[in-house]
């Protein structure tokens, strides 16, 4: 055998082959995807809402508790339109009625609407009544996503709500 046909017979270096490349190209891809959402996660994190997360929480479900307890008994509605849109005046009934189905005229009822990921976008606004036992506001969601929203009705012997959350689409 000759000299030049030893030299060409010997195997090229794994570093030149299209699958190690490809396959390191791939690894390197997902590591600078990981990376990248890592960064945006921690550079964009609201953070929490509220700083008393934790006392809140509790404090909500001891109302709830007690208020479902001493309870007028009323029977409370929200009706959200299915294709709420940001930007897009949207109407929003309430229905009260009582334990035996007459409607209630409460001193004071306000919707509230709650950006659970941004609390600058939570506003509230003062329903009017439309009829006995209904109640009706006009409604602007500044942006699409999810919002938690409730609805407070002030009677002479406390405040009582009820919560609803909803899809709000851009």
């Amino acid at each position: 055998m000759n000299q030049a046909s030893t030299a060409t017979d010997k195997p090229a270096a794994a570093w030149r082959s299209p699958w190690v490349i490809g396959w390191l190209a791939l690894i390197l891809v997902v590591l600078s995807a990981n990376a990248t959402m890592v960064f945006f996660a921690i550079a964009t994190n609201p953070g929490l809402v509220r700083n008393d997360y934790y006392e809140s929480g509790r404090n909500v479900e001891r109302t709830i508790v007690t208020r479902l307890q001493s309870g007028p008994g009323w029977t409370m509605k929200i009706d959200t339109p299915a294709d709420v849109k940001a930007k897009q005046a949207t109407t929003i009934r309430f229905f009260v009625v009582d334990k035996v189905g007459q409607p209630v005229t409460p001193e004071a009822v306000v919707y509230y609407a709650y950006r659970p990921s941004d609390a600058r976008l939570d506003f509230s606004m003062p329903m009017e009544q439309e009829a006995p036992g209904r109640y009706v506001a006009k409604v602007l969601f500044p942006i699409g996503g999810l919002w938690d929203t409730l609805v407070a009705v002030q009677g002479t012997d406390g405040e009582y709500s009820a919560n609803q959350r909803i899809s709000v689409a851009l």
